[in-house]
């Protein structure tokens, strides 16, 4: 099993698509990744041998931000939008979408469970 960044790689799986098991790597980053230690895409993480494993944590050390490196940091880039308090950084505190969509009948996944309020009572007619 190939230990890489941190993160067991699934050993049956092809090379191109165990590196995306890794936060902050995806199947085109993977493919540059496995071009440039010239490694077969098509090869299986489990029929890599150390020299390979050993490359590819070089290219990924040396090149990009990942696992805890990249998450600390995206939380920080959060944390500084509600510091200074822009519209993103307030729908963030609030826990509403951020990006333009409609919130009056979707966003359930960042809204949370609904919470019921009590129609409006009609005035009884005389």
């Amino acid at each position: 099993m190939a230990r890489i960044a941190g993160i067991d790689l699934p050993k049956n799986k092809r090379g191109e698509i165990g590196l995306t098991y890794i936060f902050g790597i995806g199947r085109s980053t993977a493919r540059y990744i496995l071009d440039k230690s010239n490694i077969d895409v098509n090869k299986k993480v489990s029929e890599w041998n150390d020299d390979e494993q050993a490359a590819i944590r070089n290219i990924i050390n040396g090149e990009f931000k990942v696992e805890g490196q990249l998450r600390s940091e995206v939380q920080m880039n959060i944390k500084r939008l509600m510091d200074i308090a822009c519209y993103r950084g307030l729908r963030h505190r609030k826990g509403l979408p951020l990006r333009g969509q409609r919130t009056r009948t979707n966003s359930r996944t960042r809204k949370g469970k609904r919470k019921t309020v009590a129609g409006k009572k009609k005035a009884p007619k005389k």
